[in-house]
């Protein structure tokens, strides 16, 4: 596949593993999923669900950008929470960065996150 090309950026954290920070390909970028670590140290940031999902955000607007992109032209998202009682925190969080219409979305619990971590996001992007 010619037109691969991988993603990153340092105003998001750096990959932990063997991934890219996205991968763009035509008009469609796929970004792998973020946890809420700060860029530049690569710790974990907040210790509750509201400030995690904040950074994860943030984080994935920082690879949307360096793909030529924004959090208005997702499509998909897909949520991992170690906590599903978190899921009505992290819908009032989403409110703040986006707008209807809102992307698709999955939102799944999990047994445990990189970092403990209590949110992970992935996302789909077409870009226009």
């Amino acid at each position: 596949m010619s037109d691969r090309q991988a993603i990153q950026t340092n105003s998001a954290p750096r990959a932990i593993g063997t991934y890219s920070q996205a991968i763009k390909v035509a008009d469609t970028v796929w970004l792998s999923g973020q946890i809420p670590l700060d860029p530049a140290s690569m710790e974990l940031v907040g210790d509750d669900i509201g400030s995690q999902t904040r950074r994860v955000f943030d984080n994935l607007a920082a690879v949307a950008q360096a793909a030529g992109g924004g959090l208005e032209q997702m499509v998909k998202l897909n949520i991992s929470l170690t906590d599903l009682g978190h899921f009505a925190q992290v819908n009032e969080v989403m409110a703040e960065y986006f707008s209807q219409p809102y992307p698709a979305r999955a939102c799944v619990g999990v047994a445990s996150l990189p970092r403990d971590a209590m949110v992970e996001i992935e996302a789909i992007m077409v870009l226009d």
